[in-house]
C-alpha cells in the first residue's frame, strides 16, 4: 500500500507541475540551417561536453570527458561561413572516471593545469558541405598546454527550436588531433598520439 501510495502521489504530483505550467513542452524543432535564428548562442554547459578517446596499450579505447565547457556562437544562417565559434575547456574539470588519472592529468605529464588551466579553441572559417546543408567544417585553433596549433572539427546539425522555454541550436561535431603536437608524450606510444573527440552542445540565444 506504501509503494502504490507514493507512485500515486508522484503521479499527481507530475500532473499538478505539467497544469501549473512548470514543465514547458517542446516547440517544433527544425532540422533546415536556414530557419534557425540568427544572434548569438552560448553553450548550456549541463548539455555540452567534450569526450575523448584513446588506445590503451592495444587493448581498449579508454574514453573520458572534459566538462563545464564554455563556448559562445555567432550563428548566421544566412551566411554561414560569417559564423564563429569559441570555446574554453577547464581541463581541471576531465572527467575520466579514475581519480588518480584524473590527478595524473593535472600534472606536467599532461596538461600541467598549474600553468594551463585551460584550453582554448577559436574558429577561423565555416564551411557548409555542397551536398547536405546539415553538415559543415570548421577550422579554427587550438591552444594547448601553450601552443596554438589548427584543428578541423566535422560539425553536424541536429535542429533547433524552443526547449523548455528557451530558443536552442543543437550540433555534434567529430574531430582528431595529436596529443605529441601539443607537447603531450607520456606514455607514448603504448597510449596513442591519436585522440579522437566527439562534441556535443545545445546553444542558448542570448536575448
Amino acid at each position: 500500500m506504501t509503494t502504490l501510495f507514493r507512485r500515486a502521489a508522484a503521479s499527481a504530483l507530475a500532473l499538478s507541475l505539467i497544469a501549473g505550467g512548470a514543465v514547458v513542452a517542446q516547440g517544433q524543432l527544425t532540422k533546415v540551417p536556414a530557419e534557425v535564428r540568427a544572434g548569438n548562442y552560448e553553450l548550456e554547459s549541463s548539455h555540452g561536453k567534450i569526450t575523448w578517446s584513446v588506445n590503451h596499450f592495444g587493448l581498449s579505447t579508454y574514453t573520458g570527458q572534459f566538462v563545464n565547457v564554455k563556448a559562445v556562437l555567432k550563428l548566421d544562417p544566412a551566411n554561414p561561413s560569417a559564423s564563429t565559434l569559441t570555446a574554453t575547456i577547464p581541463l581541471t574539470d576531465v572527467a575520466p572516471n579514475d581519480d588518480r588519472l584524473k590527478a595524473h592529468l593535472q600534472t606536467a605529464d599532461f596538461f600541467d593545469t598549474a600553468k594551463y588551466p585551460t584550453a582554448t579553441f577559436v574558429s577561423r572559417s565555416v564551411t557548409v558541405d555542397a551536398d547536405d546543408a546539415n553538415e559543415a567544417t570548421v577550422v579554427g585553433d587550438l591552444t594547448l598546454k601553450g601552443v596554438t596549433k589548427p584543428v578541423t572539427i566535422e560539425v553536424e546539425f541536429n535542429g533547433a527550436g524552443t526547449v523548455m522555454g528557451a530558443y536552442k541550436a543543437g550540433f555534434d561535431g567529430e574531430a582528431t588531433i595529436k596529443r605529441s603536437d601539443f607537447g603531450i608524450n607520456y606514455a607514448l606510444p603504448a597510449v596513442s598520439d591519436e585522440v579522437k573527440l566527439h562534441i556535443e552542445g545545445e546553444f542558448v540565444i542570448q536575448k
